[in-house]
């Protein structure tokens, strides 16, 4: 039996198995089918029981043109609504998916519009294997920022040159990490050691992380192209150093804007929701009550995770700054245990406080309520602020947070760093000058000035949405006939 054939050409999306990594696909996916492509959404077969679990079985029930897939992510079964260990993780995908990658490509083949294209996330590079077998174009999509992809790109170097691995567990806190590296063409002056991916911060050869991303990064020239969920006038240098030793680099973000704008809210793909914890919807109402610029909104992601004794010096330092907060506390933000606030903390705060365990995240700050955002720093997160201009209260976490952090604060001017050893007077402080005080202002200014760049690149004629056909013509270039 021959495959199907619609006419169309048939994108297969594969995201990394995690929440920030499937939202930004599930918006690229969106608006490669208004531009005419049949899509298959590849989750893991976890994701694709929480994401049941969380949205109903409507948002993966899929159109005639746009379906969902499921592979193994190879570790032991699980029904945990948490997000599973990253290292782990990283570990399994790259060691055992390409085999039932291969089988599900097989099996669409015969019983859909044939495969003719790949768009995989750049930590799943597997899937380049199978591209090459089938002689098909594949896109890589990168769901960090250009400036954090371009540090990953020098783990190798970093290696040779003897910095990392780090010699000595102290080396993390003896102030080895103020050391500047200023030798990596098209990053920001003064970043230091400490600005770098979190993952180069480790005394062992063979730590996971640290090798995962070198062979991933190393594996990326394979791409025929690569897409950034960034802008270019956010990111011009680290753009433009990247464009020297990879494939095509075409930013097409940010996509939280572009589907926004390209996609109608009445549309048969508004009811496709990627989130993995079920949403709060009261969230909205109770910001609509609330002035302009006025709340604060705290999100540390879906990885981070904290002590309980971090848990009480955050609390603390909202509750004594004195505003309005919103705040999400997932039910895994905490190690090992529940999160547990003081209840003198819930009894200080009661009006003025809402905490959520998880929310529409574009939509809040997308809200004029929102003054400022207290975040981890994640790209998602970071991207999704300055598009709707609110400045930032950073706390990064791992990965490229730590890079994303440093040019919110110094290049972007939009942030204020919270010290890793958090503490209550400092919350309360940077959340106080943001919100009322003279450098504060700036931020904000600075905030709602690349609010209008984002959307001027994601609207009719923007450089992002160029970019974005641009992708398109290199998905269609292997297309025979």
């Amino acid at each position: 039996m021959g495959s199907i054939s619609s006419g169309k050409p048939h994108v297969v999306c594969v995201p990394f198995p995690a929440q920030g990594h499937i939202n930004p696909m599930l918006k690229l996916a969106k608006l490669l089918h208004i531009r005419g492509f049949h899509v298959t959404l590849v989750l893991t077969e976890f994701n694709y029981r929480r994401l049941v679990r969380a949205c109903g079985p409507k948002a993966v029930e899929g159109l005639s043109d746009f379906q969902f897939a499921t592979i193994p992510d190879g570790l032991p079964p699980s029904d945990d609504d948490a997000t599973q260990d990253i290292p782990s993780l990283c570990a399994s995908t790259s060691t055992t998916c390409l085999e039932p990658f291969r089988r599900l490509l097989a099996d669409l083949n015969i019983r859909s519009p044939r495969v003719s294209c790949i768009v995989s996330d750049g930590a799943m590079s597997f899937t380049l294997d199978a591209a090459r077998e089938l002689d098909i174009p594949e896109v890589l999509f990168l769901t960090t920022s250009a400036c954090g992809y371009l540090a990953y790109n020098y783990y190798r170097h970093l290696i040779d040159r003897g910095i990392i691995p780090l010699k000595d567990a102290a080396d993390a806190s003896n102030g080895f990490l103020e050391t500047e590296v200023d030798w990596i063409p098209g990053l920001a002056k003064g970043i230091r050691l400490k600005d770098l991916p979190s993952f180069s911060r480790t005394t062992d050869p063979n730590d996971i992380m640290l090798n995962f991303t070198v062979r991933e990064t190393e594996r990326a020239s394979m791409g025929t192209a690569i897409v950034l969920n960034s802008f270019e006038s956010l990111e011009r240098s680290a753009i433009e150093a990247l464009h020297k030793f990879l494939p095509p680099i075409l930013p097409i973000g940010p996509l939280s804007l572009q589907t926004r704008l390209a996609i109608p809210c009445d549309s048969p793909l508004a009811i496709f929701n990627s989130s993995l914890w079920k949403e709060d919807s009261t969230c909205i109402d109770w910001l609509r009550d609330r002035k302009p610029a006025s709340v604060v909104y705290v999100n540390f992601g879906s990885i981070t995770v904290m002590t309980n004794e971090q848990l009480a010096e955050f609390a603390w330092g909202l509750a004594t700054s004195g505003f309005d907060f919103l705040w999400v506390l997932r039910p895994d933000l905490v190690t090992g245990e529940s999160a547990v606030l003081p209840p003198e903390f819930v009894e200080e705060t009661k009006g003025r406080g809402l905490m959520a365990s998880w929310c529409a995240q574009e939509e809040v700050l997308m809200h004029p309520a929102v003054g400022v955002f207290l975040t981890h720093s994640g790209w998602n997160s970071t991207i999704e602020s300055l598009s709707g201009g609110v400045p930032m209260v950073c706390w990064p976490f791992f990965a490229e947070q730590q890079t994303n952090c440093r040019y919110a604060c110094t290049e972007w001017g939009v942030g204020l760093e919270i010290d890793n050893n958090v503490r209550r007077d400092e919350v309360k402080e940077l959340i106080k000058e943001m919100m009322v005080g003279k450098k504060g202002m700036r931020m904000r200014n600075k905030a709602t000035e690349w609010k209008q760049e984002a959307l001027k690149a994601a609207a009719m004629g923007g450089t992002s949405v160029v970019n974005l056909d641009k992708m398109v013509n290199v998905l269609l270039s292997g297309r025979k006939g």
